[in-house]
């Protein structure tokens, strides 16, 4: 089984080595609901003016929205994600396995579905009983050398409802910043109240 981050690197690659093709033919009903579904990684003002690109099964990468905004949104294994141009070029890096880019990028996948990575193995493909296998929810990543710079927690046995740095000491090294709803942190902020007998 192949991780997220994996597939996001094929996908990544794809990009950058093929272009994007123009959008083939696909029900319109199909191709707005991946739409939507991309677009709900972002925030609604990135998501409003980006762009949304499907991988197809022969591996090619569809244009199924121009941007404005230099952020791409997809969905890879269910997983949806918007990424701008800096962590496209620093995924690409990941894939070739060559140093990343010197450059602040920033991913959002804040839809809630995440299938989860090894916190200390930039190249795991699946859990396994040493690699620090850690989900995390809604979070956005922040690429970059910058963002060691943040004083966050490189520990292996990361505590994924609080900030923390994944593939710590590797050159992939980024932050994982984990993020609720506003109804979600007022519910967790409300004091428990015991039930009257």
């Amino acid at each position: 089984m192949r991780s997220f981050k994996t597939v996001l690197v094929m996908a990544v690659a794809t990009l950058l080595l093929a272009g994007v093709a123009p959008a083939q033919k696909k029900t319109k009903s199909a191709d707005a609901d991946y739409i939507a579904q991309a677009l709900s990684a972002a925030p609604k003002a990135v998501a409003k003016e980006a762009a949304v690109v499907r991988m197809e099964t022969d591996g090619k990468m569809t244009t199924l929205r121009d941007g404005k905004n230099g952020f791409t949104c997809m969905v890879l294994k269910g997983e949806k994600m918007c990424a701008d141009a800096n962590s496209i070029e620093f995924f690409g890096a990941y894939m070739k396995h060559q140093p990343p880019p010197d450059k602040l990028g920033l991913v959002y996948m804040l839809s809630g579905h995440d299938a989860g990575a090894s916190n200390t193995d930039p190249f795991a493909t699946g859990k396994t009983a040493d690699n620090h296998w850690v989900i995390t929810g809604p979070h956005v990543m922040i690429l970059g050398s910058a963002s060691k710079s943040f004083g966050l927690s490189k520990s292996p046995e990361a505590d994924p409802s609080k900030p923390y740095m994944m593939w710590a000491d590797t050159p992939y090294e980024h932050a994982m910043i984990p993020v609720t709803s506003a109804a979600g942190a007022a519910k967790s902020a409300t004091p428990k109240t015991e039930a009257k007998k």
